[in-house]
Protein backbone atom coordinates (compact mmCIF):
# COMPACT_ATOMS: atom_id res chain seq x y z
CA UNK A 1 0.00 0.00 0.00
CA UNK A 2 1.08 3.37 -1.01
CA UNK A 3 1.33 6.14 1.90
CA UNK A 4 2.70 9.62 1.41
CA UNK A 5 3.42 11.61 4.51
CA UNK A 6 4.17 15.01 4.12
CA UNK A 7 5.89 17.47 7.02
CA UNK A 8 7.50 20.76 7.19
CA UNK A 9 4.58 23.01 7.10
CA UNK A 10 3.64 25.86 9.69
CA UNK A 11 3.10 29.76 10.26
CA UNK A 12 5.94 32.00 8.42
CA UNK A 13 5.94 35.49 8.02
CA UNK A 14 6.29 37.05 4.95
CA UNK A 15 9.80 36.88 3.22
CA UNK A 16 10.32 33.66 4.95
CA UNK A 17 11.33 30.18 4.21
CA UNK A 18 10.22 26.72 4.45
CA UNK A 19 11.67 23.48 3.36
CA UNK A 20 8.06 20.70 3.05
CA UNK A 21 9.29 16.80 3.14
CA UNK A 22 6.86 13.79 1.80
CA UNK A 23 7.97 10.51 2.62
CA UNK A 24 7.11 7.70 0.63
CA UNK A 25 6.48 3.94 1.14
CA UNK A 26 5.26 1.32 -0.35
CA UNK A 27 6.49 1.68 -3.67
CA UNK A 28 9.76 1.68 -5.68
CA UNK A 29 9.90 5.59 -4.89
CA UNK A 30 12.91 5.93 -7.41
CA UNK A 31 10.77 4.82 -10.86
CA UNK A 32 8.05 7.04 -9.76
CA UNK A 33 7.45 11.19 -10.82
CA UNK A 34 6.96 13.21 -8.07
CA UNK A 35 5.15 16.83 -7.58
CA UNK A 36 3.42 19.12 -4.86
CA UNK A 37 -0.11 20.71 -5.18
CA UNK A 38 -1.60 23.07 -3.23
CA UNK A 39 -4.84 24.29 -2.14
CA UNK A 40 -5.96 27.56 -0.62
CA UNK A 41 -9.40 28.04 0.92
CA UNK A 42 -12.25 27.87 -1.39
CA UNK A 43 -9.81 27.43 -4.51
CA UNK A 44 -8.88 24.58 -6.45
CA UNK A 45 -6.15 22.29 -5.98
CA UNK A 46 -2.99 23.55 -8.21
CA UNK A 47 0.16 22.33 -9.10
CA UNK A 48 3.35 23.55 -7.89
CA UNK A 49 6.24 21.66 -9.20
CA UNK A 50 7.23 18.36 -10.05
CA UNK A 51 9.47 16.02 -10.55
CA UNK A 52 10.42 13.46 -12.76
CA UNK A 53 12.19 9.98 -11.61
CA UNK A 54 14.98 10.99 -14.04
CA UNK A 55 15.06 14.47 -12.21
CA UNK A 56 13.49 17.01 -14.55
CA UNK A 57 11.86 19.52 -12.65
CA UNK A 58 8.93 22.01 -13.39
CA UNK A 59 7.55 24.72 -11.80
CA UNK A 60 4.30 26.80 -11.78
CA UNK A 61 4.38 30.21 -12.47
CA UNK A 62 3.38 30.75 -8.89
CA UNK A 63 6.94 29.84 -7.58
CA UNK A 64 9.07 30.11 -10.52
CA UNK A 65 12.45 31.21 -8.99
CA UNK A 66 11.10 31.13 -5.47
CA UNK A 67 10.69 27.62 -4.87
CA UNK A 68 13.10 24.79 -5.75
CA UNK A 69 11.79 20.67 -5.95
CA UNK A 70 14.35 17.99 -5.14
CA UNK A 71 14.34 14.30 -3.97
CA UNK A 72 16.95 11.82 -2.31
CA UNK A 73 15.74 8.78 -3.79
CA UNK A 74 17.83 7.14 -0.98
CA UNK A 75 15.52 8.34 1.81
CA UNK A 76 12.31 7.76 -0.20
CA UNK A 77 11.81 11.32 0.52
CA UNK A 78 10.85 14.28 -1.69
CA UNK A 79 11.19 18.00 -0.66
CA UNK A 80 9.89 21.43 -1.85
CA UNK A 81 12.18 24.39 -0.73
CA UNK A 82 10.03 27.68 -0.55
CA UNK A 83 11.36 31.04 -0.51
CA UNK A 84 10.56 35.06 -0.07
CA UNK A 85 6.99 33.19 1.04
CA UNK A 86 4.13 35.61 0.79
CA UNK A 87 0.27 35.26 2.30
CA UNK A 88 -0.70 34.14 -1.29
CA UNK A 89 0.87 30.75 -0.35
CA UNK A 90 -1.18 30.40 2.11
CA UNK A 91 -2.76 26.82 1.59
CA UNK A 92 -2.60 23.08 2.28
CA UNK A 93 0.44 21.26 0.23
CA UNK A 94 -0.17 18.28 -1.44
CA UNK A 95 2.71 15.89 -2.07
CA UNK A 96 1.70 13.13 -5.37
CA UNK A 97 2.98 10.17 -6.61
CA UNK A 98 2.58 9.10 -10.23
CA UNK A 99 3.37 5.17 -10.73
CA UNK A 100 2.85 2.50 -13.23
CA UNK A 101 0.41 1.46 -10.73
CA UNK A 102 -1.46 4.21 -10.22
CA UNK A 103 -1.51 7.82 -8.90
CA UNK A 104 -1.63 8.37 -5.36
CA UNK A 105 -1.89 11.95 -2.81
CA UNK A 106 -1.05 12.41 0.72
CA UNK A 107 -3.09 13.98 3.41
CA UNK A 108 -0.94 17.31 3.00
CA UNK A 109 0.83 19.72 5.19
CA UNK A 110 -0.90 23.81 5.76
CA UNK A 111 1.46 25.98 5.42
CA UNK A 112 0.23 29.52 6.82
CA UNK A 113 1.94 33.06 5.42
CA UNK A 114 0.64 35.61 8.22
CA UNK A 115 2.71 38.41 9.78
Amino acid sequence: QVQLVESGGGLVQPGGSLRLSCAASGTTFSFADMAWYRQAPGKQRELVATITSGGHVKYADSGRGRFFISRDNAKNTVYLHMNNLNPEDTAVYHCNLKAVAGEYWGQGTQVTVSS
